[in-house]
């Protein structure tokens, strides 16, 4: 019965997909900021008891580098007595700890955000390049309400300014496609027909098989029901926006984008490469600096609309846009000088 590679791969998806890619990443504010406070508290005591459980769970399979992290983290806090995590109780599963709504909120939010960022990927629009919205059909007040309880995470994760609902099929047109490997078992002979009937259902009745999970018709006398895991339903794009689908999760989003928002895309360019040089002059996180830019269209008006942002994101007491013997800064169709002070 012992199979350390799927043990270890579960434990491996969990580190790098939940707990270092989303949980770790989406808190690094909390890590950094302010006072050493209850959120902050509880941010440092969830990681804490993440890797002190994967060391115990881990231990059999990885015994150095578990004994290692146990024994790092447990020389700090002193919380158990055991000298070594190969001494301690394997670990148990804590009920009081699993909460079911909050795994599927956060489920939501990763799903959303994933399928919003590979439409980014596919159009190559860059990720600090603000959009301005998100269309989510929901079939339910619970999957609204769901999605609602982290909509400002998704929104930032994937930077967007708003994330609307539609009720049903709402301005999107949906298809059926089939899976014939497995509905080719289920029909035998009659496939051929239960495909172009598939094929032909209107927006209403592509709406029915989502809320119920099933569409049921007459073929030759024989009733057939198609059940939601035998197709796909995929939208179509429309024009503005890119869709994208997965399961019954459909999102689109709108890629247009306005002066303002290429203004904003921009001013975020710049904070950009400011933060890199402040990390390449070996700034302190809190030094305070003077900017000067040299003048570009783009620049300008970034600066002019988003001057404050930049300001506060950088640290900057001022920035002037000037001719300047900076660090020449490449962007994606220009370079600009950009010179850094310490005030």
């Amino acid at each position: 019965d012992y199979e350390p590679t799927r043990a270890t791969r579960l434990i491996s998806d969990f580190v790098q997909e939940n707990l270092s890619n989303w949980y770790v990443r989406l808190c690094r504010r909390r890590f950094w900021k302010g006072e050493y406070e209850e959120d902050k508290i509880s941010a440092y005591q969830t990681l804490y008891t993440c890797l002190e459980v994967v060391a115990k769970l881990s231990a059999p399979v990885a015994p150095f580098f578990m004994d290692r992290l146990y024994r790092d983290l447990n020389g700090v806090t002193g919380k158990d007595k055991a000298e070594s995590v190969h001494l301690t109780d394997y670990p148990e599963s804590q009920a009081a700890y699993i909460d079911k709504a909050l795994e599927s909120k956060m489920e939501k939010a990763q799903n959303i955000s994933s399928l919003v960022l590979s439409l980014r990927k596919k159009e190559m629009i860059k990720v600090r390049q603000p959009l301005q919205k998100i269309l989510i059909p929901t079939l339910s007040e619970a999957e609204r309400a769901e999605i609602l309880a982290v909509a400002n995470l998704i929104k930032h994760e994937v930077n967007v300014k708003g994330l609307t609902f539609v009720e049903g099929q709402g301005i999107l047109v949906k298809k059926v496609k089939c899976n014939f490997r497995v509905m080719g078992k289920k029909f035998g002979k009659l496939m051929k027909q239960v495909a172009a009937r598939m094929d032909a259902l209107s927006q209403e009745e592509i709406a029915a098989l989502e809320a119920a999970g099933e569409f049921d018709f007459e073929l030759e006398g024989q009733p057939i029901k198609v059940e939601a895991a035998d197709v796909e339903i995929i939208s179509e794009d429309i024009p503005g926006w890119l869709v994208s689908n997965e399961g019954n999760l459909t999102v689109a989003l709108e890629v247009e984008l306005t002066e303002e928002l290429r203004r904003e895309g921009m001013a975020r360019e710049l904070i950009n490469r400011i933060q890199n040089l402040r990390k390449e002059t070996g700034l302190e996180i809190t030094d305070r600096i003077s900017v000067v830019i040299e003048p570009h269209a783009e620049a300008v008006a970034a600066v002019e609309s988003f001057g404050e942002l930049i300001k506060a994101q950088v640290l900057a007491n001022d920035i002037t846009l000037a001719e300047n013997n900076g660090t020449n800064v490449e962007f994606d169709e220009f370079n600009l000088h950009i010179e850094i002070k310490k005030n």
